[in-house]
């Protein structure tokens, strides 16, 4: 039986192009070989796409020195990549395409959405799902719907904070301190801040204008960071494996402390309240068909002294990094990685089947 050509797409645009990088080493080394030929491609930062050789040019960095360009043609007749030097042009054909890309201009739906051009099965999310899930305010949107409690929120665009005192005005109208401030489209806590006051208000609705033109506002919920993986849809019934708690080494879990604070850790099974857990699960395979998900998800929440489950956010494509929870929670059940990523691939292969 012949291999298939898997392509692997890493790096990316976003302030997440890092962890990207650290992700895609776990998957590769987790992809069948007997099954796929890997066409590694980078993306950098400025946005070119490159021909990577090796899972050592991506530890090292010098991925980014490559000198043969890759194209992705959304031209469904071709279903290939297009490999460009000095040299010569070379026509690649692709059967599936992992997007091991975390945040904007990956995450997003854009990428989805040259793969839909392509007609390339690809592993994770679509258009809708990523685009939807990727901004926070729409999100809560569509989960205010299904009876899934989650933090209130008040809705602020970057064009209103020329009239900062009438924001900052409905946000105390409607919350007492502390607040917290989000972008809503950014990854990993980038721009989000949490304001005791109103001066810590207003300096934080500036730096969440910095990331995206919409902005979140929401209650304080006092609570354990809980989180739940989540995998299927499509052809496939959904499942949700255990929880995790993140204990953050910081006041709360921002990109620092995700990513460059080793104090930070991961907790698989933690116990908490009567039932809680079980009501985790049923809200993350909620909130994941509600955004039409598909092959993998990442459901955050916070646990409630009482037991309440709050929903936080989501993830269609979580990291795959050595510390990341995602892998972790269906390692722990039962689930190892090499399974893990074989059973995303072939999902991946049936996509455009149905």
């Amino acid at each position: 039986m012949s291999k298939k050509t898997a392509v692997v797409l890493f790096g990316g645009q976003s302030s997440e192009h890092v962890v990207s990088c650290m992700s895609v080493v776990n998957v590769i080394d987790h992809i069948n070989k007997d099954k796929y030929d890997l066409l590694l491609i980078g993306i950098t930062e400025e946005g070119h796409w490159i021909k990577t050789e090796s899972v050592k040019e991506i530890k090292d960095g010098t991925w980014r020195e490559g000198s043969v360009r890759a194209i992705l043609s959304p031209d469904a007749g071709m279903g290939a990549v297009i490999l460009l030097d000095e040299t010569k042009t070379e026509l690649v054909k692709a059967d599936v395409v992992f997007p091991v890309l975390h945040g904007l201009l990956g995450e997003d739906g854009t990428v989805q959405g040259l793969l839909e051009l392509s007609r390339i099965p690809y592993v994770g999310c679509g258009v809708l799902s990523s685009a939807v899930s990727m901004d926070k305010l729409y999100t809560k949107i569509i989960v205010d719907d299904l009876g899934v409690r989650q933090a209130a929120y008040v809705p602020v665009m970057r064009h209103q904070l020329k009239n900062m005192e009438q924001v900052i005005a409905r946000v105390e109208e409607r919350f007492d301190y502390p607040v917290f401030v989000k972008p809503s489209n950014a990854g990993s806590s980038k721009g989000v801040s949490r304001a005791e006051d109103r001066k810590e208000l207003e300096t934080a609705l500036l730096e969440a204008a910095r990331h995206d033109r919409k902005i979140l506002v929401e209650e304080m919920i006092v609570g354990r960071e809980i989180e739940c993986a989540v995998l299927g849809g499509g052809n496939q019934p959904v499942k949700a494996s255990g929880v995790g708690e993140i204990l953050a080494a910081a006041e709360f879990y921002d990109f620092d402390a995700k990513y460059n604070n080793a104090d930070s850790k991961t907790v698989i099974d933690p116990q908490l309240p009567d039932g809680a857990a079980e009501r985790v699960r049923e809200a993350a395979k909620a909130v994941f068909q509600a955004v039409d998900g598909r092959g993998l998800a990442r459901v955050d929440f916070f646990v409630k002294s009482d037991g309440t489950v709050v929903f936080n956010e989501i993830n269609t494509m979580p990291g795959f990094t050595a510390i990341s929870m995602y892998p972790m929670l269906w390692e722990a059940a039962g689930i190892n990685k090499d399974q893990l990523v074989n059973c995303l691939m072939e999902d991946a292969l049936s996509r455009f089947d149905d």
